[in-house]
């Protein structure tokens, strides 16, 4: 069920909770474009962790209002307020993709509240000193981020006929992924529910406007608000070596800079494989006895 809770300046904020009311607190931070609604793991899965899983729609995304010319930082104040609406007082934080960047926000800025971060096929700042930051990333990737150095209007034009198609039809945008994803991410996204699950969370990213998903790119391109390094709390950082969204060199470089940070690299997966170790990365968020990162198989969605 979504619940809404209004930011300290005013902004309505669209939240999602799934698992046991009273289980460990884990922040999902969707990935771009994305929404409250998933992926998500199974509600048995959830159970079996006792996990408490909170997820939100970033501004300008599905029913959350805009916050023109946000920084990845300013993702804290959202957790921050939506933990204070639902009296958490500390939390996980795992953000998959674009929610990457977010997740090591919180980390960076509210450390006394974040117990650890997970951050899945994350993208590295802007400007990362000595990576090579288009090098293994897609054409559409590349463009992209091109197209936001630029600026809100080369972005937003850029985006805007992709957005249209998917409000026409939003299985689109994953068949249109088709021709730039590697083997291991074809196997994943051949699978029909996962299809049924992006293309869900993909129209309500998208229901209203190309806004999220516009400012997302913008953010990810300026400096984020905070240096990688600061971050003191536990840190996972998972990628597929065969990530052409966003290249395994990016969590490379960000292992080298947090202190931290434990680095997993699957060389056989790539950027969907993530959804696949969801599960086990939770357990691990959540402190459970034994929890192991195990290779990417078949995800275990809803």
């Amino acid at each position: 069920m979504t619940t809404f809770v209004r930011s300290r300046d005013g902004r309505t904020l669209a939240v999602e909770e799934r698992g046991e009311p009273e289980g460990f607190p884990i922040f999902l931070l969707h990935g771009t474009p994305g929404s409250r609604l998933g992926p998500w793991p199974r509600p048995a899965v959830l159970h079996r962790l006792g996990v408490r899983l909170i997820s939100y729609d970033r501004p300008g995304y599905g029913l959350s209002d805009r916050l023109f010319g946000r920084r990845v930082a300013d993702v804290v104040h959202d957790v921050a307020d939506i933990a204070n609406a639902l009296r958490i007082e500390s939390f996980a934080v795992i953000g998959r993709s674009g929610g990457a960047p977010h997740a090591l926000a919180c980390g960076a800025l509210l450390p006394t509240r974040t117990t650890k971060v997970a951050a899945l096929v994350p993208l590295a700042p802007p400007g990362a000193e000595g990576l090579d930051w288009f090098q293994g990333m897609s054409f559409s990737n590349v463009a992209e981020f091109t197209a936001a150095a630029s600026g809100h209007g080369a972005v937003h034009e850029l985006l805007s006929p992709t957005v249209e198609r998917v409000r026409d039809d939003p299985t689109r945008l994953v068949p249109a992924l088709d021709d730039e994803l590697p083997e291991p991410d074809r196997r994943v996204v051949a699978d029909f529910g996962i299809r049924r699950m992006l293309a869900a969370t993909f129209a309500e990213a998208l229901r209203h406007s190309p806004a999220g998903w516009v400012d997302d790119a913008l953010a990810f391109s300026r400096p984020w608000g905070f240096d990688p390094g600061s971050i003191t709390v536990p840190t996972l950082l998972w990628h597929g070596g065969e990530d052409v969204f966003s290249p395994a060199g990016h969590s490379r470089w960000l292992g080298e800079r947090i202190p931290d940070a434990t680095l997993v690299i699957e060389e056989s997966a790539a950027h969907f494989g993530s959804l696949a170790v969801l599960p086990d990365i939770l357990a691990w968020l959540a402190d459970r006895p034994g929890a192991v990162i195990r290779r990417a198989a078949a995800p275990d969605q809803d």
